[in-house]
């Protein structure tokens, strides 16, 4: 119970400074990691730690499912070739390199071991990319190329985990097999995770009518296709990511806009306390883990650290050069479709923030190899992947707004596109209107038509007089109800040329969640207004 008591009263603690956080614009991944060291130093609080068998299933499932409902199919698609090379072939490559450091550096870290830590050091984290890159006016497919590989990459990563686990357990490890396998595993996940994502495509289609319901069946589904998959030996991570994604592409036709909107608000509530408690999880084991590699000299930990986090930073850029350079130079289709800009490159390679998945893989390795042998140099594997995510977040989070600005980039004006799609949804309802209401009350017509050439008027900056609307007149309640109506039925019209346009992909994921929000809650209002007759 006390234990219980100290990590509520530590959530509290991480709410507040989330809230400072987001008051002075500040990363909040870097606010969770420097969380976890100040936790640690803190005196009198006890060590807790969770099981390892059951971290992944408490905090991939959810933190995955809730990155991949925010990550758009469309520019998903548009980017596979780029995510593909980064979340692969980076992943293998960064875990071979930091093998090959580490074997060399630390005289007990055997090759099994070696490939453990680099397999959980590959992935750079979808929420850290999310988070750090926001707001910084990056061009919209590197923010695509950045959360596709941060989303596809933890598979990678926690297949190459899995097998050096196995090959340090077991004793045993074949290069062929664990290519093969790693191809079966993929393609099991991602089928099981359509299957699920059809499934309950289906169920919210045909059978849910209940907006709690709704919700739970969103918060147990990313749990039951991670737990079938890893039940028939695939890719849990993949098969929550392609149910994710299935289903993100599919919620404006099988979502209420009640539903839709607590479903947000409550994935956003437990998204930031996962988050949140993954980093008071690990500081509360600090002070335990640094006790269990008190044999090792101070500058010894020192220089590990940093060579280790060192060689993560610098093998992406290693790879991104000739990643993007050499199909550039193979196929003429790729340098007339894809703009280049070598400041893209760089900034690319110095997003590679690793985060919460890096920590939670991490803190489930097994306490003991057998029952009678505890797991080798565990302590100092966690210490150095902490060592990874403080370098990365804080160094690599905190200096790239001043790369961006020493690189002289362009920001990208989303507000620009923000406002060509309101204006191409706004004409689309008004000629809506105008096709299909010329035999409503002219009153009526009037008003319903006045409302959206507001809305034109206003993107086009125009100001209206405050009485412009309605002419201070005051409707009936019948005629109110059929004007309540009708501007419902036409915000259906909006949300189905929204829904078409992001379909085809010729709208931003971030404007597209934003006016889907906002059509949500303009429908609630109505509703909530409608005159009801005693």
């Amino acid at each position: 119970m006390e234990n219980i008591t100290v990590i509520i009263m530590l959530l509290f603690g991480v709410a507040f400074l989330s809230l400072v956080s987001k008051r002075y614009n500040f990363p909040i991944p870097i606010v969770l990691v420097l969380c976890g060291v100040i936790i640690s130093i803190v005196p009198g609080l006890p060590v807790i730690a969770l099981s390892p068998e059951i971290v992944f299933i408490i905090f991939l499932p959810p933190l995955l499912y809730h990155a991949a409902w925010h990550t758009s199919w469309s520019d998903f698609k548009q980017s596979i070739r780029p995510i593909t090379f980064a979340a692969v072939g980076l992943v293998f490559f960064t875990t071979g390199l930091v093998a090959v450091f580490a074997h060399w550096l630390i005289d007990d870290m055997s090759w099994p071991l070696a490939f453990l830590l680099g397999a959980i050091v590959s992935p750079p984290d979808a929420v850290s990319a999310t988070a750090i890159t926001k707001g910084l006016g990056l061009n919209p497919r590197l923010i695509a190329i950045l959360e596709g590989e941060s989303l596809v990459n933890d598979a990678s990563g926690l297949v190459a985990y899995k097998y050096a686990l196995t090959a340090i357990t077991a004793g045993n490890f074949v290069l062929w097999q664990a290519g093969l396998n790693f191809v079966l595993m993929s393609v099991l996940g991602i089928a099981i995770g359509l299957a699920v994502g059809y499934i309950m495509f289906y169920i919210h289609k045909r059978f849910v009518c209940d907006d709690i319901i709704e919700v739970t069946l969103t918060l147990l589904t990313p749990f039951a296709s991670y737990l079938l998959a890893e039940h028939f030996e695939g890719s849990g991570v993949l098969a929550v990511v392609t149910t994710g994604l299935f289903l993100a592409a599919r919620s404006g036709t099988i979502f209420s806009h009640e539903s839709r909107i607590m479903t947000n608000t409550i994935w956003d509530v437990l998204n930031n306390i996962l988050n949140g408690l993954i980093f008071i999880l690990i500081g509360l084991q600090l002070r335990q883990i640094i006790e269990g590699i008190s044999n090792y000299s101070g500058n010894s930990l020192l220089i590990w650290g940093a060579v280790i986090s060192i060689v993560v930073i610098l093998v992406r850029f290693l790879w991104v050069i000739p990643a993007t350079m050499i199909p550039r130079m193979i196929s003429k289709k790729i340098r007339e479709k894809e703009q280049f800009d070598y400041r893209n490159m760089i900034i690319f390679g110095w997003s590679g923030m690793r985060g919460v998945v890096s920590m939670a893989a991490a803190l489930a390795l097994p306490l003991m190899l057998n029952k009678t042998e505890e797991f080798p140099l565990r302590n100092l594997i966690i210490y150095l992947v902490f060592c990874v995510i403080l370098s990365t977040l804080v160094i690599q989070g905190l200096t790239l707004p001043w790369l961006i600005k020493k690189l002289k980039i362009e920001r990208y004006s989303i507000l620009a596109e923000e406002y060509n799609i309101r204006n191409v949804i706004v004409s689309e309802t008004i000629a809506h209107i105008e096709d299909n209401f010329s035999l409503l009350n002219d009153e009526l017509l009037h008003n319903i038509k006045s409302k959206y050439e507001v809305k034109f008027n206003r993107l086009q900056k125009t100001e209206l007089p405050a009485n412009f609307f309605g002419n201070g007149k005051l409707l009936g309640g019948e005629i109110f109800n059929d004007f309540t109506k009708i501007q419902i039925d036409l915000l259906n019209v909006e949300r189905a040329k929204l829904e078409s346009m992001h379909k085809f992909g010729s709208v931003n994921e971030e404007i597209f969640r934003k006016i889907e929000k906002e059509l949500d809650l303009e429908e609630t209002r109505l509703w909530m207004e409608m005159y009801e007759e005693n």
